[in-house]
């Protein structure tokens, strides 16, 4: 089988767990739920999106992902500030307020942070598992 047919399925099955993961976090009520609807969701949202875009793009450094991921997020953060009638219509929704948010929170960034680490990494490994994929010359940064 092809490498980047196998870095594909290995990120797929990364992704049928990680979103089922990713929704619950929004309405989980447990112990801590506020710090885990607010910023482990914010964490696993970086990762989902590093992943999706390695599948797209699994040519693409982890590095550049990592950040192009951070960048887009953080200018959908700063966008929580802005609430023009179009916006509000989107996150009126389940699936608007998880993807676009609802309320600006400086600590977001923080997670963004850690969530595009914990992608960036996790591309490096998926990439680094398959000796076809990491003799394309990129240094895996």
């Amino acid at each position: 089988m092809d490498a980047g047919v196998r870095l594909r399925i290995r990120i797929l099955l990364f992704l049928v767990v990680l979103v089922p993961v990713g929704f619950y976090t929004k309405i989980y009520s447990g112990p801590g739920s506020v710090w885990v609807r607010d910023y482990a969701g914010g964490v696993l949202y970086e990762v989902f999106w590093c992943l999706v875009l390695l599948w797209l793009m699994p040519g693409t450094r982890p590095c550049r992902i990592a950040v192009g991921v951070f960048g887009v997020t953080s200018l959908l953060e700063v966008l929580q500030l802005w609430h023009p009638p179009f916006l509000e219509a989107l996150r009126s929704s389940f699936l608007g307020q998880a993807v676009l948010g609802t309320s600006f929170d400086t600590w977001d960034f923080v997670f963004y942070g850690i969530g595009c680490a914990l992608g960036w990494l996790w591309m490096k490994r998926l990439k680094g598992g398959d000796d076809e994929i990491s003799k394309t010359g990129e240094d895996g940064y």
